[in-house]
């Protein structure tokens, strides 16, 4: 067993046993608050590491790339492209959760439960404990650009570090030679964070562990089955995604976009396990590499996706918004359920990077729409569940994504190794 698939199985062990270990420890244990504070400390520790990768890993390899590519024309050309795909992915994720939350109605039973209990539904005027936050264009664009790129490392800033690091790469490419020194240094950056990376994900089985244990000690099974119907009816939502996304990447990329699903199922599943796509981006951008895409354009299209191509997510969005409605009794018209999926649209591009950012964005399009915001309290006892499919979706259709435009460019070699023109080659 390669250390790849070794990783994998550990990591399908540990979520096992957090789901055993949780549910002991909530059905058996007085106060199991005590042991889920203290698995988030180990899920947190994880995360963490990885954010500390983040920002210099795409800084390094996302300027390498575009040096490397010596054309300020082909940058634009590809970004152009890549924005076309994220635009027609995004339509299809908000329709999809707009279309099936339609036919399965999950809050009705919701509101017919309420009408006999008044206590099923929460108060309109009561708290989410959400903080609504609208995307204005002004705020968008001054989200998009760092006032100090040290600031946006910081803040793990994944849009303006890719803004940065585009104006980086093409002056340097623009200086030639005088500028090999400095490309030569990052490029060292780059292989020596991907060595870092594989010391990192070596506790990524332990993380997995601790995050499934530590919710599933807070919450129970019971959450699970209180909202068995609408979780169902989500991930047959998330699954309908998967073959979609699936079928478009065949249709422009060929059958061998299955072999890309293969590369992606560590990442998939690490992002699945932590509720966190941000957490696979490292081995996602390495899958994608061994698989067959050019490091510069790999480094390049999979950071912006990670911005405006998160298709659980848009999901999401539409799905939870219509339920929210439909539970408190509201008829939101065809029109405006058009209109609401134009928004989100739009205000579903600033999430990146923001904690629980779906549900951020969907308490913004909740008063737009006059629907109670307290609508919220209905999803946040399983809204880590819904992370999870979330996160792994992200992860496939950013990986999908990036495939297909390099198809476009004629940017796919054969994979495995055939990538060392730049920093970046598979890790061992």
């Amino acid at each position: 067993m390669n250390n790849r698939n070794r990783l994998t199985t550990y990591i399908l062990v540990g979520l096992v046993l957090g789901i055993a270990v949780g549910y002991g420890v909530n059905t058996n244990v007085a106060n199991p608050n005590g042991f889920a504070d203290a698995m988030s400390l180990v899920t947190t520790l994880f995360l963490r590491l990885i954010k500390m990768i983040i920002a210099p890993l795409v800084f390094a390899t996302l300027v390498v790339g575009i040096a490397k590519m010596g054309d300020a024309k082909e940058v634009g050309r590809i970004g152009v492209k890549a924005l076309g795909w994220f635009i027609i992915a995004s339509i299809i994720s908000l329709t999809l959760g707009l279309i099936l939350v339609n036919i399965f109605r999950p809050g009705d039973a919701l509101h017919m439960a309420a009408q006999q209990a008044a206590d099923v539904l929460p108060a309109s005027t009561a708290s989410s404990g959400i903080s609504a936050s609208g995307l204005t264009l002004k705020e968008f664009v001054t989200h998009l650009v760092p006032t100090s790129i040290a600031d946006g490392m910081a803040k793990n800033e994944i849009l303006q570090i890719v803004i940065f690091s585009i104006f980086f790469g093409t002056g340097a490419a623009a200086v030639g030679a005088r500028a090999n020194a400095l490309i030569d240094a990052i490029d060292g950056v780059a292989h020596v964070m991907l060595k870092v990376t594989g010391y990192v994900m070596n506790f990524a089985p332990v993380a997995v562990f601790a995050a499934v244990a530590g919710v599933i000690a807070k919450s129970g099974v019971k959450v699970l089955s209180t909202y068995g119907v609408f979780m169902g009816e989500f991930y047959l939502g998330i699954g309908l995604l998967w073959v979609l996304l699936t079928l478009a990447g065949i249709l422009f990329v060929g059958p061998r976009i299955l072999k890309l699903l293969a590369e992606l199922r560590e990442p998939t599943l690490i992002a699945f396990s932590c509720a966190s796509s941000e957490a696979a981006f490292p081995k996602t951008l390495e899958g994608l590499e061994r698989w067959g895409v050019k490091n510069r354009l790999a480094a390049f299209v999979l950071p912006i996706g990670y911005s405006f191509n998160l298709d659980g997510s848009m999901m999401y969005c539409t799905f939870a918004t219509v339920f929210i409605a439909q539970a408190y009794g509201i008829h939101i018209p065809l029109s405006d359920q058009l209109v609401m999926m134009l928004v989100l649209m739009l205000t579903s591009k600033g999430m990146a990077g923001v904690p629980r950012a779906s549900l951020v964005v969907i308490a913004a399009t909740l008063g737009q729409f006059h629907i109670p915001e307290a609508g919220l309290v209905l999803l946040l006892g399983i809204d880590h569940f819904l992370d999870m499919a979330r996160s792994a979706t992200n992860v496939i259709g950013n990986g999908i994504a990036t495939a297909v435009v390099a198809k476009w460019e004629g940017e796919l070699t054969e994979g495995v190794g055939a990538n060392k023109d730049i920093a970046t080659a598979p890790l061992r």
